[in-house]
């Protein structure tokens, strides 16, 4: 069983900058604790026999050709727009650019 004495879960509170009570330390250790065994068993698997993989079934993209459609006139979808300029939407301005 692993465990994490509270001057290390006191260390990790400080390097993530959380303030943490003693009763907080005592809690949390014992519960990080819980949760470093569990990762520690799912390290001891033996997998040596399982190839690599990034899902747990065959996966295959269905993807349609990219195909030209008419769609609605310029002048159509900005008539819906609350504010339009140069035949765009107009947005506000936002983290100070400049024009």
């Amino acid at each position: 069983m692993s465990t994490l004495s509270r001057d290390e879960l006191a260390h990790l509170a400080r390097l993530a900058r959380l303030a943490v009570t003693d009763e907080e330390l005592d809690l949390f250790a014992g519960q990080l604790s819980v949760v470093l065994d569990a990762v520690a068993r799912v390290g001891e698997a033996p997998v040596d026999d399982v190839a690599p993989t990034t899902h747990a079934v065959p996966m295959t993209n269905v993807t349609r050709p990219d195909v030209v459609r008419p769609s609605l006139p310029r002048d159509v979808v900005l008539a819906g727009a609350p504010a339009a300029e140069d035949d765009r939407f107009r947005v506000p301005r936002i983290l100070g650019e400049e024009a």
